[in-house]
């Protein structure tokens, strides 16, 4: 048997050897070649969720939830007044006080006819009494007594009518000055020394303290809708800061000029911040209504496992694909109701040329 010579040998195993070292070779290459790959561009989309039915805004107008207008029992003229507008009142507290003198005459008279009228009582008490006295001896006949004691009940009466125009001057008097009956703020002062005002006068216009509300016009095809959704009211002064509001009162006819329905929403939570006149702006909200995110229709990838969307995490620009919940499809959007969360950015195009191991830099982001 002949020796095979050792370059023949060596001939048959170079081959291959070669083989792996050249794989070897090509896979170093490709994951050269990745690795030296730019991150993709893409454009990508912040996902905000917000309520599926939007949200109604109107202007309104804070208001007291008690305004009381203030003026005095008696007619007269006005002698002082204590307060300004924008002064805050305490209950007792003087408000307005009118001139006296004649309201002192009035007493002064009253007065003078009730010892007049006790004087005549006197007398006509004696005169009964004589009489009976008389009748009974059967010296003073029937018609005499009667007389006697008829006369004695018309001074009784007319005494009992001076004892009470003596009381009601007397509260004339007190009438005379205008006290606060709670606690308050001016709201507006109708009158000034030196005029003249009738009973019942408006004088002194003043708001409780306490609670506040907010008025407003709502159409017509919102009085549902305040009845049963929830009310949160902001301030033009600070947008930042919410309050939660209830309606009270909804009047049950409308304008006749405007065509609008006035409603009234009590602010229990609205602390003295809230400033009576200041501007607010009430939301309706649907109490029961969803919250979806809107993205454009190029953001889902499915490959049979469902809807799909590709979220960009971290700096390095890695993707995530993260299956989402879909509650309706639009003629150019999506309406995704969960699988991503607030402030997610998601490619918003080319998906199908994605995959989780791509890198992709985000060259413009929109908020959906």
């Amino acid at each position: 048997m002949s020796q095979r010579s050792p370059f023949k040998t060596l001939a048959l195993i170079l081959p291959v050897l070669a083989v792996p070292m050249l794989a070897l070779a090509g896979c170093d290459g490709a994951a050269k070649t990745a690795a030296d790959t730019p991150p993709r561009p893409v454009l990508a989309a912040t996902i905000h969720y917000e309520n599926l039915k939007p949200d109604r805004s109107f202007v309104g107008v804070i208001r007291p939830r008690i305004e009381a207008e203030l003026g005095f029992r008696v007619g007269g003229k006005v002698a002082q007044r204590f307060v300004e507008v924008g002064q805050w009142i305490e209950p007792g507290e003087k408000i307005a006080a009118l001139d006296e003198t004649d309201l002192r005459l009035q007493a002064d008279q009253a007065e003078a006819e009730k010892r007049a009228a006790t004087g005549a009582l006197s007398q006509a008490a004696a005169a009964e009494i004589r009489a009976k006295a008389l009748h009974a001896k059967g010296w003073a006949t029937d018609a005499l007594t009667d007389q006697a004691k008829a006369a004695a009940d018309e001074a009784r009466a007319r005494l009992l009518r001076a004892e009470r125009a003596v009381e009601l001057t007397h509260n004339a008097l007190t009438y005379a000055i205008l006290r606060a009956e709670t606690r308050g703020v001016v709201t507006a002062a109708l009158i000034d020394p030196g005029q003249v005002v009738a009973s019942g006068q408006t004088a002194i216009k003043a708001a409780q303290a306490g609670e506040k509300e907010v008025v407003v016009s709502l159409p017509e095809s919102f009085v549902e809708k305040a009845r049963h959704d929830m009310a949160r009211v902001s301030l033009w002064s600070a947008p930042d800061k919410t309050y939660a509001a209830t309606l009270r009162e909804l009047s049950p006819a409308a304008d006749p000029a405007t065509r609008t329905f006035l409603a009234k929403f009590t602010l229990p939570e609205a602390g003295d911040s809230a400033l009576l006149g200041m501007t607010a702006t009430l939301t309706l909200s649907d109490a029961a209504n969803e919250r979806v995110a809107r993205a454009p229709l190029s953001a889902l990838f499915s490959q049979g496992a469902g809807p799909a969307v590709f979220v960009v995490e971290g700096p390095d620009g890695a993707l995530k694909l993260r299956p989402v919940t879909v509650k309706a499809y639009e003629a150019d959007d999506v309406l995704i109701s969960g699988g991503v969360e607030e402030g997610a950015q998601i490619v918003t195009l080319g998906v199908q040329k994605l995959d989780v191991a791509s890198k992709v830099r985000v060259v413009s982001s929109l908020s959906f």
